[in-house]
């Protein structure tokens, strides 16, 4: 990471203001150090991802050892944040990408999964997102995730708990190709 993406002292005082405004007693057992916690678990949890480089993040390939049809990751774990109430959403990715000259370690995708949901971001920006900086920054010929999330902001209203939202986006050679398409979105 590059420099701190968060003013955590700023974001401690408006978290202060925000449970005035409640009116919240700061000094009650319960709310003593809730500031510094928010601020650090949004600079770490929620906002962590915008000093991340998809670039950089792909840019370390081993060289192919030949056609690769396609390189599927499952179950990888996300969580972040809705730009429109603050609130989180969690879920698991499914990353695909058709191999141009190199190969990424796996661990990568799920960093780049990481790189996009740790942001005030909609989970469907983030899904294309990920395919984008696949075919940008890997060279994939093809790229695809799907996203599978519960989203707070859509459970907590009217009590619509286990409603899960599914993103999906396909880019490049993907798109042409229902064999593959069908084993992403199995």
């Amino acid at each position: 990471m590059t420099e701190p993406v968060a003013d955590l002292l700023a974001i401690e005082a408006a978290v202060a203001v925000l449970l005035r405004a409640c009116h919240l007693d700061l000094a009650h057992h319960d709310l003593q150090g809730t500031p510094q916690r928010v601020a650090k678990t949004w600079a770490e949890h929620f906002l962590a991802g915008h000093a991340m480089d998809p670039a950089t993040i792909l840019g370390d390939q081993v060289l192919g050892e030949g056609p690769t049809e396609l390189v599927l990751v499952r179950g990888i774990p996300y969580h972040g944040l809705c730009p429109h109430h603050l609130l989180p959403f969690i879920g698991e990715a499914t990353v695909a990408y058709l191999p141009g000259p190199g190969l990424l370690g796996f661990g990568r995708l799920a960093d780049l999964v990481r790189c996009y949901t740790r942001r005030l971001t909609l989970q469907e920006r983030a899904c294309n997102d990920i395919v984008e900086a696949l075919i940008a920054h890997a060279g994939a010929r093809g790229a695809a995730c799907v996203m599978k999330g519960r989203h707070t902001c859509l459970a907590i209203p009217d009590n619509k708990h286990p409603t899960e939202v599914v993103t999906v986006s396909f880019r490049g050679e993907l798109v042409g190709r229902p064999d593959l398409r069908g084993l992403v979105l199995q």
